[in-house]
């Protein structure tokens, strides 16, 4: 005999405030198995791929994971300095680009060249604290994601963890699976497919999105000449799993800069916008289509939503697992909404039934 709902409830309500508060005692020290997990996640469908072509597990998580290690030296050998370098460049010459700014407006609109103007204070304090906060900026957002854990501990624990999790992925799944309760099982395995297809199209896509977009900013910035092209380019780029949201950015921030750099030169201001133009077009008739998919059920303002209060509450590890819950709570509110439409309070007696004690 199944469980009353009212007890079913209770103990996954337990479930719930166990997994919240663990989040938020032991957060920083779950990070690194967070991030092993989500990428062992991410790489799981290669790796049963190098399986159906003739590889052993063992071999084709062997082969992911060397092929990973040297994309991530070459990214840390070439890439991110760069991108580092960029980045400091960029905030130290905040000041004068907003001095430039104030030089501009001050030429079109001579009543702001008062010393003593609103304007013209909130501009210099605003280029003086960006370079003086842009380093602790930097800084604390690095921390914030490491905080208690060493980073070098992170760096090896992270490796190891995606490693053998990758290597017992399937086998993790199946004795999941022979723990879930038996009355419910196939609705269990119905939702938990329907959250795997949801973050497989979102997580994995989206991400794959980003990269390609991330690079094609950057390539095609750097090949307009725009100084800081790189950098501009990766914050477009990994911003853009909120639909529009990366390209707005990005594109404000790259036609702002172009302003400065290209003023009197209109063909060349044009030219930054178009990259931005030609990336909208390719991630909305291409990219996002083929990768991701239209049924993923995620709504921007739903995920914004969750990465802004599992951030606040849980810091950088809620955020990482925002994307995860939030497509989990949209799958359930789905099947939720299904038994209600099915149940009597939604359809209310049927037609040809009269209630007792009609005549």
């Amino acid at each position: 005999m199944a469980l009353p709902v009212r007890e079913q409830a209770k103990y996954w309500g337990i479930a719930t405030a166990v997994f919240l508060l663990a989040l938020w005692y032991l957060g920083d020290v779950m990070l690194p198995f967070i991030v092993g997990g989500a990428i062992a996640y991410g790489l799981d469908p290669l790796a049963d791929r190098l399986e159906r072509m003739g590889a052993s597990r063992v071999v084709a998580t062997t082969v992911i994971s060397l092929v990973a290690i040297f994309v991530f030296i070459l990214m840390a050998v070439l890439i991110i300095p760069m991108i580092v370098s960029q980045a400091a460049g960029l905030f130290e010459s905040a000041p004068d680009l907003f001095a430039r700014l104030r030089d501009f407006l001050s030429e079109r609109f001579p009543d702001l060249g008062d010393a003593n103007s609103t304007l013209r204070q909130s501009l210099s304090s605003i280029g003086a604290t960006i370079q003086e906060r842009g380093g602790a900026f930097a800084q604390s957002v690095f921390s914030s994601a490491l905080g208690v854990i060493n980073a070098v501990v992170f760096i090896v624990v992270v490796p190891v963890v995606a490693f053998y999790m990758l290597l017992d992925w399937d086998n993790l799944i199946a004795k999941i699976d022979t723990l879930l309760p038996r009355d419910h099982a196939p609705q269990i395995r119905r939702i938990a497919g329907e959250i795997d297809k949801t973050l497989a199209s979102f997580v994995r896509g989206q991400l794959t999105v980003c990269s390609i977009l991330g690079v094609f900013y950057a390539v095609g910035l750097m090949l307009v000449g725009l100084q800081f092209g790189l950098v501009v380019g990766f914050i477009a780029g990994l911003i853009s799993f909120i639909p529009y949201v990366g390209a707005v950015i990005g594109g404000v921030l790259a036609v702002g800069l172009a302003l400065f750099q290209f003023w009197g030169e209109p063909a060349m201001i044009g030219a930054v916008a178009a990259v931005f133009v030609a990336g909208q077009f390719l991630e909305g008739n291409v990219l996002t289509p083929k990768l991701v998919g239209e049924s993923v059920g995620l709504h921007p303002v739903w995920l914004m939503f969750s990465l802004s209060v599992f951030g606040t509450l849980f810091g950088f590890v809620g955020m990482l697992v925002a994307v995860p819950v939030a497509a989990s709570l949209g799958v359930v509110a789905r099947f939720g909404t299904e038994q209600y439409r099915s149940s009597l309070l939604y359809k209310g007696l049927d037609r040809d039934e009269e209630p007792e004690g009609d005549t």
